[in-house]
């Protein structure tokens, strides 16, 4: 694997890229180029942890990037325009932790859209490649979804109640907001350490499906050449 590809790169990358997100939300500008940031590092993990390694064309890469780009960077906007004048500081704090679930349910899906029209190849115990399913491949996105979700949470939803507190105190409240970028950075990444081994554990990265389940004439063609055969086997990716 190239180092991007790879948990520990993604960790760090995160870690930099959510301190940014939950230090500088407030004007237009920042959400604007804090999420460009985050979605141009998620499009290059999306698309290099996907299953399989066929190539997707050049549009298909721009489109994902760009919606979710825009879906997230719309998120963030309205809702500090809509949501956060009308509630407690504390709630505009969470703002990007909305628009990365958002921009998530968007860019996994488009930058594996090859997937869900030509499905993941599906294998028996062996390894013997037996076809190609779409529901597979729905399921293995939206369980990654969900996974890539569930490990940015707790660094987001935390780190707000963290600093509302710590901020409180004069030492941290008179800290640039560089500074307290860096410190938001700290403790996200603390919490990632555990959340990305978590949230990647969450589903295993080879998936079982019951022959049944899988669409009418792949299935027939799997019992043709083994009607004993009850369960196969896909790689969900990352």
């Amino acid at each position: 694997k190239q180092w991007y590809q790879r948990r520990v790169a993604i960790t760090a990358g995160g870690m930099v890229i959510t301190g940014i997100l939950m230090a500088f939300y407030k004007s237009p500008l920042e959400v604007f180029l804090g999420q460009w940031l985050n979605q141009s590092f998620n499009a290059l993990v999306n698309f290099t942890n996907r299953s399989g390694d066929k190539p997707l064309p050049n549009s298909v890469i721009l489109s994902a990037y760009f919606a979710a780009t825009s879906l997230a960077t719309g998120a963030s906007i309205g809702l500090n325009k809509t949501l956060a004048p009308r509630a407690p500081p504390i709630v505009g704090r969470f703002v990007p932790f909305i628009a990365v679930a958002v921009a998530n349910m968007v860019n996994i899906p488009c930058m594996r859209s090859q997937e869900l029209k030509e499905g993941v190849v599906i294998v028996d115990a062996e390894g013997n490649k037996l076809g190609q399913s779409v529901t597979a491949a729905q399921r293995s996105i939206v369980s990654t979804t969900f996974s890539r979700i569930c490990i940015a949470a707790p660094g987001m939803l935390m780190t707000p109640i963290i600093m509302e507190q710590l901020e409180k105190k004069p030492a941290i409240k008179a800290l640039s907001k560089w500074k307290n970028c860096v410190l938001q950075t700290l403790l996200v990444g603390s919490f990632l350490l555990i959340a990305v081994p978590v949230g990647c554990s969450l589903f295993a990265q080879v998936q079982s499906i019951a022959v049944d389940d899988l669409e009418d004439d792949l299935k027939k063609a799997i019992l043709a050449k083994d009607s004993s055969l009850k369960t196969v086997y896909y790689n969900k990716g990352l």
